[in-house]
């Protein structure tokens, strides 16, 4: 059976555990990231412990074309892509009229442009075969505004809606897209985004952890997979019933920090 997992950002984090779940069920991957070390890292663990065959392409989605090019090298490789995970991502902290415009224009274009574009090349080949998967990682920060994050809580939102939206239009064939929101995880996305003393991750759940319930629920063709049933409880029965300032308020102070 061709079972191809094409995983972008899997060099480390939630990207590396749903590598090493799919290579456990005997499936070959693309792994896609910046660092090409750590890819081949992974590529060496994944074939010698499972047999697989897994496949480096270095990338950096921050870039315009860079969906396309990844596509192209499938193509020219002769890899079919079956399932698709959309892991790539990253945030960053602070007032938005005082960050980096830059830093939040290549955030909108990994998290939101390079999604869609290699989102939808792929599901050409998914749907003329009448069979595909695809995970999206959004992020519980999809379901409400992020004042010190408001670039990047946007982008998760454009991702659940995104992802929900396909899942409806591809319901009368057999490819599913499934959005997977965790709340804080313990990564190097936290470093990376500079939030380091936000109270958010004070109890941050593991990457591995993560990565199993995204993955399980996209096999099943789940429209939206929250891994903590508190979070799911709160971000669906509690604050769409809150006032819009009480909830912005939560927001923020989750946000700020200690130091």
């Amino acid at each position: 059976m061709v079972n191809t997992a094409l995983v972008t950002g899997a060099s480390s984090g939630i990207g590396a555990e749903l590598a090493r779940l799919h290579a456990a069920k005997g499936g070959d991957l693309v792994l896609v990231a910046r660092r090409e070390d750590a890819l081949n890292a992974l590529k060496s663990e994944l074939e010698n412990a499972y047999g697989i065959k897994a496949t480096v392409i270095t990338a950096d989605l921050a870039q315009a074309d860079a969906a396309e090019k990844i596509f192209a090298a499938t193509e020219a490789a002769g890899i079919q892509i079956d399932i698709l995970i959309n892991n790539a991502g990253f945030g960053g902290h602070g007032k938005f009229h005082e960050r980096d415009l830059a830093k939040d224009q290549a955030m909108m274009q990994v998290n939101m442009v390079s999604l869609v574009n290699i989102t939808h090349l792929s599901l050409q080949g998914m749907v003329s075969r009448n069979s595909g998967k695809i995970l999206h990682v959004a992020s519980t920060a999809g379901f409400l505004p992020g004042p010190l994050q408001a670039v990047y809580y946007a982008t998760k939102a454009f991702v659940v809606s995104f992802s929900q939206a396909i899942a409806q239009e591809l319901s009368d064939t057999n490819v599913t897209s499934t959005a997977l929101c965790p709340g804080a995880v313990a990564t190097g996305f936290v470093a990376a985004g500079d939030l380091d003393g936000t109270s958010m991750w004070d109890n941050a759940a593991s990457p591995k952890f993560v990565a199993k319930c995204g993955y399980e629920a996209m096999m099943k063709g789940e429209l939206v997979k929250i891994n903590e049933a508190s979070l799911s409880f709160m971000l669906n029965w509690v604050v769409p019933f809150l006032p819009r300032k009480t909830v912005l308020n939560i927001s923020q102070q989750t946000m700020e920090k200690s130091n």
